[in-house]
């Protein structure tokens, strides 16, 4: 296996969006230095990029949730072809997580509140609506803009299931959670929380539906034991929305240091998948490419090394490996 140091070296020549969260994350460099990597987030690389995409009314493609020329009954619509990601909240959500200061989107938040409705009843963007995934990205993004949404936190704990999760299909009947849907809702949440302190409820609902994931194990169906969905092994980036086992690692990470918790030792099967698809040249492969529309490419095709991957891996497993977890046999 290559020496840990190359990896990182070969890690350190990326992006603006990632660079600042290798020398922070794994290299623990002093805050002046990963802090003035982070700020050419919005004038190098793809957070540049994306940035000189946004329409004038604050928008990306014309649209909230799907670019304005979605055809709702076309072939872009059919359940294979994937969930174009160039709209509005994709492109804030891309940008919030490469790190980009809320500064650079100065009266954004203003342009959407005045311009963008969701799609789902033409509810006002910063309102959110019915779909718990789409709630969170709001309420994560909306903090970071500094948007007023208000209504959301408290939209969460009187929406979650009795069992812990969420289901963004709920308003179609569904009564029990989703794993996919329970990530996405806690992202969110987990983001609103650390950037406000949150509020009891919902700090209680998180954790709750943290314990929904943690009975799977992250990985598997408790009435049968079957994985929770296909292809929950394969690391992928960008994450997008998606459940796989990096991504909920990756928010297990997040919410242990933000909760000042050791790593729960249900997680020891999880971080082992993701160890054993570590390469002999130390790195870690691109396993899947989400179907959609896209503004650009943000990281290799399938089958290659992949930066992003990589870097999420090392993370998880630096975070699990320096904790040292007792699992019980």
């Amino acid at each position: 296996m290559a020496d840990i140091a190359d990896v990182t070296e070969w890690l350190l020549d990326s992006d603006p969006a990632l660079r600042w969260q290798v020398e922070r994350d794994l290299l623990g460099e002093p805050e002046s230095v990963w802090r003035a990597t982070r700020a050419r987030v919005a004038t190098e690389g793809i957070g540049a990029r994306l940035l000189a995409l946004q329409d004038d009314d604050g928008q990306w493609a014309g649209g909230a949730f799907f670019p304005a020329d979605f055809d709702f009954e076309g072939p872009e619509a059919a359940p294979d072809a994937g969930q174009p990601w160039t709209a509005t909240t994709w492109s804030l959500n891309s940008l919030r997580e490469w790190g980009l200061d809320a500064s650079a989107l100065a009266g954004t938040a203003e342009k959407i509140a005045a311009n963008s409705r969701w799609e789902y009843d033409d509810l006002p963007y910063w309102d959110g609506e019915v779909d718990c995934c789409i709630n969170a990205f709001t309420l994560a993004n909306g903090t970071w803009l500094g948007a007023d949404v208000s209504t959301l936190p408290q939209w969460f704990v009187d929406h979650q299931m009795d069992e812990g999760g969420w289901n963004c299909e709920w308003v179609e009947g569904s009564t029990r959670a989703s794993v996919y849907s329970t990530l996405s809702s806690i992202d969110g949440i987990l983001w609103y929380e650390k950037a406000t302190g949150g509020t009891p409820a919902l700090t209680a609902a998180r954790k709750k539906a943290q314990e929904y994931l943690l009975e799977r194990r992250i990985l598997y169906k408790v009435t049968t034991g079957e994985p929770v969905r296909p292809g929950v092994e394969l690391l992928a980036y960008p994450q997008r929305s998606k459940y796989n086992v990096l991504h909920a690692v990756n928010y297990f990470r997040d919410a242990s240091l933000h909760d000042g918790v050791d790593p729960d030792p249900r997680l020891a099967e999880a971080v082992e998948v993701i160890r054993r698809q570590r390469q002999p040249d130390g790195t870690w492969l691109q396993g899947y490419r989400y179907p959609g529309r896209v503004w650009f490419e943000q990281d290799v095709p399938v089958g290659e090394p992949s930066k992003w991957v990589t870097f999420l891996a090392l993370r998880a497993l630096d975070w699990w490996d320096s904790a040292a977890p007792v699992v019980e046999s």
